[in-house]
């Protein structure tokens, strides 16, 4: 297939070698016994799902997993045969494409099972899922040891439905107290007993858990945004076992360059007026592209120096003032070193009152990715 040719020099610049770095890390940290799960949701937290899965599985990884049904289809078209876990809630239209896709469920609750193993009677197909165990999240899961029990008749009469793996989340293991992690990994281990059988494969560490408590790396760990060279939290990044690379990298060019006339404004509202003989660029990048309007007065790097947003930004495309001029198509770098000098997504994340995982995520579609390794 003939590829796309990409115009605009807006790009996302992926390391796959820095990806596979972090998992082989991971895996070292790791018991020997211990397999890793490589979490490729949200197309690859904004990485690219298909690219990061096959860097994460060359490195080492057994299994990917995703949120949804029409994540697990997507790695499947574009060639992933290893296998694959739905996280989240799957309807039970979906089972047939499932079991002919080789896509492992996961069992939300009792009455999921329920209408599950009723469409299943009588087949002669197996559908394979992990059972999920609210221990503290509260988004979805099996909740206590009666409704362990209940399960666990059910599923013993429905041999159609096959559990490979038992899991939980944890909802604070990035913060600085571990009470709560710990209580969630007990009461875990508690409910899980109640099954006749122990699952093949259970597990409950996310990244920050993995990196953070080592004793409850179980039979696998689901790496995450660690995976990306993001690390979880402050806290989780004081406590690293190994150094994280970073695998994204925002760039762009200056698209159009002027000396401003003193009091010239600039952007929508006219916020900013311009001092007298100051250069303006204009950069080919919005908050349509992922740049929020709230970003203004965030720092990129040109030449290796923060240089600020000027005025509002506009959907397609942001004003930066200069304190020296540059040609067009000098590169600018939104995230990412440039000439010793870094911009993190955390920065990003500071000023928007939010995590680094949404900054990922959110950034466009029509950024292009590119994908480099090393």
């Amino acid at each position: 297939m003939r590829q796309r040719a990409e115009y605009r020099p807006t790009r996302a610049i992926i390391d796959l070698a820095a990806i596979e770095s972090n998992v082989k890390n991971l895996k070292t940290a790791l018991p020997c016994r211990t397999a890793i799960i490589a979490v490729v949701k949200a197309d690859g937290y904004g990485h690219g799902a298909s690219e990061c899965a096959r860097a994460a599985l060359r490195a080492g990884a057994s299994m990917v997993s995703v949120a949804t049904p029409d994540e697990a289809l997507v790695l499947r078209e574009d060639g992933i045969e290893e296998p694959i876990l739905v996280m989240g809630p799957a309807p039970v239209s979906f089972v047939p494409e499932a079991i002919r896709r080789r896509i492992v469920l996961t069992v939300p609750g009792i009455s999921w099972a329920k209408e599950t193993a009723a469409f299943l009677k009588g087949s002669r197909e197996t559908l394979h899922v992990h059972v999920k165990f609210d221990t503290g999240m509260g988004r979805i899961g099996i909740r206590d040891e009666r409704e362990a029990e209940e399960l666990a008749e059910l599923l013993a009469s429905a041999p159609s439905i096959q559990v490979d793996g038992a899991f939980t989340h944890f909802a604070r293991a990035d913060e600085e107290d571990p009470s709560k992690t710990k209580q969630q990994f007990s009461r875990f281990l508690d409910v899980l007993s109640v099954f006749p059988e122990r699952p093949a494969c259970v597990h409950a560490a996310n990244s920050a858990a993995a990196f953070r408590f080592p004793e409850y790396a179980l039979d696998a760990v689901r790496f995450g945004i660690g995976m990306y060279g993001i690390p979880p939290s402050d806290v989780i990044a004081r406590r690293l076992p190994f150094p994280l690379k970073r695998a994204l990298r925002l760039e762009t060019e200056a698209a159009y360059v002027k000396r401003a006339e003193e009091g010239e404004t600039i952007s929508y509202g006219s916020t900013y007026a311009a001092h007298e003989g100051e250069w303006i660029a204009t950069l080919p990048i919005g908050y349509a592209d992922g740049l929020k309007r709230n970003l203004r007065e965030q720092q990129v790097l040109v030449r290796g120096i923060r240089i600020p947003i000027a005025g509002a930004i506009c959907m397609d495309q942001c004003m930066i003032t200069l304190p020296m001029e540059i040609p067009e198509g000098e590169p600018v770098v939104l995230i990412g070193t440039q000439q010793g000098e870094e911009i993190k997504m955390e920065e990003w994340a500071d000023r928007l009152g939010t995590i680094p995982y949404e900054i990922a995520v959110t950034i466009g579609g029509r950024v292009q990715r590119q994908y480099i390794r090393g």
